[in-house]
């Protein structure tokens, strides 16, 4: 009867915490053995084993066989190991019961202390097993409570944590209401692994995606990146491996269906879904629609750099409000962005030349005199650069050249190159003046970095005709360089 009641027990224990049996088991035996040493306050080894037919669980002390005995607590002599068996040598070991019926209340507490902190690190380690191989996936929780400015979610065998950071700045949940997240990551902790949750994180944009857009689901279109600031604006890269199919057009679906689905979900978050291009320059122009880009320049291939030409009108569209637009194309290439006007990259143009021209000016345009000028053609000057790079030292070593004439030939040379950067400078700030009187910064810088899954390379938007006129698509989005409201256009 005892042993049929504590089998009963341990296998109810096992299938409402989901663990193993042999780990309940292994604690009874911990716990009785815990009680023992609490009870008989010895320096034995004690030992315990659990007999599944008498549903006893045996304490014994293991002595081990030597000719002389040293230490009385973990030692016998053969000749005493022969009278409790005779086939015991030495070096072998013996077990000596201790009895448990004397326990009673100590062994009771006890086991019931060390049982609750098995099956507590048991669970533990199921949930971590659990949650930790889920990290991205899509789960469905109801906000139990707050903590300071964190939330705790129900997410069924555990409490996850939505933390403030990871919580988006457009959405306000309260106690009790269902709330959809991603696992952003499992972390062991002292109390027990902590899920984190996130609302912020692209991949919740992906597996939103995934759920809504049949074509991605089945694996047709791909995503191959998204970047977000949560709550206000996401851009998400695309690819058809069915050239029949549009990538963007199957994302947004008949009059935005399909997109506004994800867009009611990330309370009103704007998502502009452009079509992935293995070209940089195509990917670049798509990823920063819905601006019309004019050139696009690798500036510098090893740090990744962009330079971008826009027509003056485009400027503020490019950029976009408080630079969210050329911010976010950068993270989706994972290459750094410098948008300029077309005037402005003119004037930078006609500055660079008349830098060079000033440079590479003949000596004679200098009014140094004829003589002065021969003198120093014969020597092999024969432009300004030439000059200013030569010390006066060297000037006086030309034959011809005293002290005085090579001083004025210097302050001739360098007034000269002076006179050309103001009026460089000028012009910089003329074009900062226009660029001010039209509100927005004449160059936005960004720096990008590598965004999204490991499937994702880097991505941009690609301009791309919808399968919906674009008047008829939502407000939120822009998935074509002539998509998005006056009102996202003057963001």
């Amino acid at each position: 009867m005892a042993a049929s009641l504590l089998h009963q027990m341990i296998d109810q224990i096992s299938k409402e915490k989901s663990i193993d049996p042999k780990i309940i088991i292994g604690a009874l035996e911990d716990a009785m053995v815990a009680a023992a040493k609490k009870y008989f306050r010895t320096n034995e080894e004690l030992q315990s084993r659990y007999d599944a037919e008498t549903g006893m669980i045996e304490v014994f002390a293991v002595m081990r066989v030597v000719e002389q005995v040293t230490n009385d607590s973990r030692e016998i002599s053969l000749e005493a190991a022969k009278e409790i068996d005779d086939s015991l040598e030495i070096d072998d070991t013996v077990e000596i019961p201790k009895p448990t019926d004397v326990l009673g209340r100590i062994a009771a507490q006890t086991a019931k202390q060390v049982i609750f902190q098995k099956v507590r690190e048991a669970e533990r380690e199921n949930v971590y097993g659990e949650y930790s191989e889920r990290v991205g996936e899509l789960i469905n929780g109801i906000v139990r409570r707050f903590e300071g400015s964190d939330m705790i979610v129900d997410i069924g065998k555990t409490e996850a944590v939505l933390p403030y950071h990871e919580q988006s700045r457009s959405e306000n949940y309260k106690q009790a209401e269902r709330i959809r997240a991603v696992i952003a990551r499992v972390s062991k902790q002292t109390k027990g692994p902590q899920v984190i949750l996130s609302r912020t994180d692209p991949a919740l944009l992906m597996r939103l995606f995934e759920m809504e857009i049949p074509e991605i689901y089945d694996g047709t279109v791909i995503i191959r990146n998204a970047v977000r600031e949560a709550g206000e604006r996401a851009k998400v890269a695309v690819q058809s491996r069915d050239s029949d199919v549009d990538p963007v057009g199957a994302c947004v679906g008949m009059k935005g269906s399909r997109i506004n689905s994800v867009i009611r979900e990330l309370r009103g978050e704007k998502i502009d879904i452009i079509e992935y291009s293995d070209d940089l320059i195509d990917y670049a122009i798509n990823a920063l629609s819905p601006a019309k880009i004019s050139k696009v320049l690798i500036a510098d291939a090893e740090q990744k750099v962009l330079e971008v030409v826009v027509q003056d009108d485009q400027l503020s569209l490019a950029i976009g409000k408080k630079g969210q637009n050329v911010r976010l194309a950068s993270k989706l290439l994972g290459w750094q962005i410098e948008i300029k006007s077309e005037e402005e990259k003119r004037r930078e143009v006609a500055s660079e030349m008349e830098r060079m021209a000033a440079s590479f000016t003949d000596i004679s345009e200098l009014n140094l005199g004829e003589k002065t000028v021969e003198k120093l053609n014969q020597a092999g000057i024969s432009t300004v650069q030439e000059l200013v790079s030569l010390r006066e030292e060297e000037l006086r070593e030309i034959p011809g050249v005293g002290e005085k004439t090579a001083a004025k030939v210097l302050a001739a040379a360098q007034q000269f190159l002076d006179n050309a950067e103001q009026r460089l400078q000028k012009a910089g700030e003329a074009t900062r003046a226009e660029t001010a009187a039209a509100g927005e910064p004449a160059v936005a810088v960004v720096e990008g970095e590598e965004a999204g899954s490991s499937d994702a390379a880097s991505s941009a938007e690609a301009a791309g005709p919808t399968q919906e006129p674009a008047a008829e698509e939502p407000e939120s989005l822009q998935s074509t360089p002539e998509a998005g409201s006056p009102e996202d256009k003057g963001a």
